[in-house]
């Protein structure tokens, strides 16, 4: 066989391969509701936690909620084509919310079975976010230019569907709603949301970044699942680098995260957006919250997904 047909027939398989891995999943049961954590990290770097990212998932819809860092290669993890989203949520303007949004739209516009966004892309949150995306599309107007003519990517595609909105009801299709509010993420990090998620009575509530707020308890009284972040600085980290002591303060330490969990007992309590700093483990962050709550608690880890039933159950996603 000759060299140039064996590139061919490699060519051939290997995209045979790309379309497979990508084959539609089947999509969430009618009825089903689930939650996955796509990235349960912070600012920080890491292999294992990726930047603050999670998929909600009703029926055959799909809502992203944040886009830090590695969004896009989690979503590939799970097979789940960036154009299948129905709609994006974000919480505030911190960078680390936001690093990921350019990879997943502009690779979500590609022509691959990885990608395929045909139409705009929906996306919701505080007010500012249109001069975000309009930023953007002039960051990118000449990739988008080149790829709109070589590539014949479809214009839809990389447009967006701007939705700045205030605290309340945001999204309905379907049975499903998202209401926004206003968690306390510092004087400075204004507007900060975090989100209620609905679906066949049962409740899913993103804190977003926050330290102890009335209003997360409040939207999460009661509900299936609550989502919360949390920070651990041990002392002698704090002494040595003092602005760790500012970021302290907005956001959640293990005993406050555990306050807001026993005032509000949701069904059960899942950490994301988790700072384990100065050499602080799980471990340690689960013993700090024992100390103000003793309910249903996980440790979030990316890809762990969370059914939404009348016992919430959690386990890692392959």
């Amino acid at each position: 066989m000759s060299k140039r047909v064996l590139q061919f027939f490699g060519l051939a398989v290997m995209a045979m391969v790309a379309a497979g891995s990508f084959a539609p999943r089947a999509t969430a049961a009618d009825g089903d509701f689930r939650v996955t954590l796509l990235g349960t990290g912070t600012p920080v770097p890491s292999p294992e936690r990726f930047g603050p990212s999670t998929l909600v998932e009703a029926g055959d819809q799909k809502l992203v909620f944040d886009f830090g860092r590695g969004v896009t290669i989690r979503l590939a993890q799970l097979k789940i084509p960036f154009g299948k989203i129905d709609a994006h949520f974000l919480t505030h303007f911190h960078s680390d919310h936001l690093n990921g949004l350019p990879d997943l739209w502009l690779t979500g516009w590609l022509r691959p079975p990885y990608a395929q966004r045909s139409k705009p892309m929906t996306i919701y949150g505080p007010p500012g976010l249109a001069k975000l995306t309009k930023g953007l599309t002039e960051a990118f107007s000449r990739d988008l230019e080149i790829r709109g003519e070589d590539e014949k990517n479809p214009p839809a595609g990389i447009a967006f569907d701007v939705h700045e909105v205030k605290p309340g009801p945001v999204y309905e299709k379907d049975g499903l709603k998202v209401t926004a509010f206003q968690n306390d993420h510092g004087e400075l990090v204004t507007p900060s949301y975090g989100y209620k998620i609905e679906y066949r009575g049962h409740s899913v509530v993103l804190s977003g970044d926050t330290r102890y707020s009335a209003e997360v308890v409040k939207q999460a009284t009661g509900a299936d699942l609550l989502v919360h972040c949390v920070t651990v600085i041990p002392d002698e980290l704090m002494k040595k680098f003092p602005v760790y002591e500012r970021i302290l303060k907005h956001l959640s330490s293990p005993e406050v995260a555990g306050k807001v969990f026993s005032e509000a007992k949701p069904k059960l309590a899942v950490y994301s957006h988790i700072g384990l700093n100065g050499g602080a483990t799980p471990a340690d962050l689960i013993a700090r919250t024992r100390k103000v709550y003793d309910g249903p608690l996980e440790v979030g880890r990316d890809l762990m997904t969370i059914t939404i039933a009348d016992k919430p159950t959690a386990a890692m996603r392959n």
